[in-house]
């Protein structure tokens, strides 16, 4: 079940950003998201390599619940869900550029293993920022 929206008291701003993006997948997602406009749940498994399908809706529904992604439902037999990011979610993605950034240049510092993405799954090359890091060469 998701949780309630956190409203306070933060320390700063960077505390209450991490309480929106707290949890290893969810600047993942927002990645995902970014690159593709919208995906179906099983887009979204296929395209983070390693999450299970209970922490993907587990992030999907807390990150619904902080205004950050939509779903949108289709009534139709299978039922189709799809998942894209608010302005919202695609400003919280901006913000963590400068992260990605300095993800990448760890990853060079330390020799750090990367997981590719096979092509056929990244919508576009990654942006300069890093942000797209999981997609770079």
């Amino acid at each position: 079940m998701a949780r309630p929206p956190r409203s306070g008291p933060y320390i700063c701003g960077i505390d209450a950003g991490l309480d929106v993006v707290s949890g290893k997948w969810k600047g993942l997602i927002l990645w995902e998201l970014d690159a593709h406009g919208v995906r179906r749940f099983a887009e979204l498994r296929r395209g983070l390599p390693g999450v299970s399908e209970k922490m993907l809706t587990q992030h999907l529904r807390e990150m619904e619940v902080d205004g950050l992604v939509h779903r949108k439902v289709y009534a139709e037999v299978p039922p189709k869900v799809e998942y894209s990011l608010t302005e919202h979610g695609h400003t919280l993605n901006q913000a963590l550029g400068p992260l990605g950034a300095w993800g990448v240049e760890r990853i060079r510092r330390e020799g750090a293993e990367k997981v590719e993405v096979p092509r056929s799954e990244a919508a576009q090359p990654p942006t300069a920022d890093g942000v797209r890091v999981l997609s770079e060469g």
